[in-house]
């Protein structure tokens, strides 16, 4: 279906409105958003209904809404509970607007990579030279940045060079979990702990004792007793005791948010109320370097 210019632009708002507010919007509403008189809206909703991109809704809270067949004339899929992916311009927010889909056009190039972005909510105020920032996407936590360098205000789309792109697997944590289950007893000593972290070259091992995670020790915790000179120290008389787990099946951006949350290297993995092993901070930077 071949649209002009401004029907465009007047269904882009409309769709824009409809999704913020889940109403039916006034044609006022769609003058100011692009700027155009009212009469101009009121005149090009009688072709778009005509269509059968437009329904008009009676009464006092009246005004227009969007039918399926506008959002496939404008090739935007339509979801029932769409999550909202944020857009950054220059390191700021920006309210109201999200992403329809994105567009690599020139993934062969040896020294660049291209992106055509729509962006549901206008392309106005994007300026070439601006850095923008878009994702994480709910799914993948999808995240891309780069430089605009074109915009075409007709369809919403941006030009982009990408410059960065980041993605987490989608795999549960206790796929990361590649070793048997290693840990220390409340009772072994400096020399036993390090011994074991050693041989698994790991950097923290939990304290077990009955299938009961009581703690974790880390070098930190070594050097600290070596510090005090307290050589013979045991697991239990120098382990954290606030111990942080992760469900088995929960996801590597789970893992990563909580490591920062607690300022730690390592998390217990569980499964079925018992410790399934350790994901650390090395794990994953090692699946991240895979790609």
């Amino acid at each position: 279906m071949e649209l002009s210019v401004i029907q465009r632009e007047i269904l882009l708002a409309l769709i824009k409105l409809y999704r913020e507010k889940n109403t039916a919007i006034r044609g006022e509403e769609i003058a100011e958003l692009i700027d155009r008189n009212p009469g101009t809206i009121r005149n090009q909703m009688q072709a778009l209904k005509a269509l059968g991109l437009v329904e008009g809704v009676p009464g006092p809270k009246g005004g227009y809404r969007p039918t399926i067949q506008a959002y496939d004339a404008l090739a935007i899929e339509k979801v029932e509970a769409e999550a909202e992916i944020p857009v950054m311009k220059n390191g700021e927010r920006l309210e109201g607007k999200t992403v329809a889909d994105i567009d690599f056009v020139s993934l062969q190039h040896p020294e660049l990579c291209k992106a055509n972005i729509r962006i549901i909510g206008g392309v106005k105020e994007f300026q070439p030279g601006d850095i923008i920032q878009i994702g994480p996407t709910p799914v993948n936590k999808f995240v891309i940045r780069g430089e605009v360098i074109g915009r075409d205000d007709t369809s919403d789309v941006l030009l982009i060079n990408v410059s960065e792109m980041i993605s987490l697997p989608k795999r549960p944590v206790k796929e990361y979990v590649k070793r048997r289950m290693i840990y220390i007893s409340p009772e072994d000593k400096i020399n036993e702990i390090l011994t074991k972290m050693l041989e698994a070259r790991v950097n923290c091992l939990p304290v077990v004792r009955d299938g009961q995670v009581l703690g974790v020790v880390t070098y930190r915790n070594i050097a600290r007793a070596i510090l005090q000179r307290r050589f013979d120290a045991k697991a239990d008389e120098i382990m954290y005791r606030k111990v942080i787990t992760i469900d088995a099946n929960a996801t590597l951006i789970d893992a990563i948010k909580l490591m920062n949350k607690y300022e730690i290297s390592g998390l217990v993995v569980m499964e079925n109320d018992k410790p399934l092993g350790m994901i650390t901070r090395s794990d994953v930077l090692e699946q991240l370097a895979k790609y």
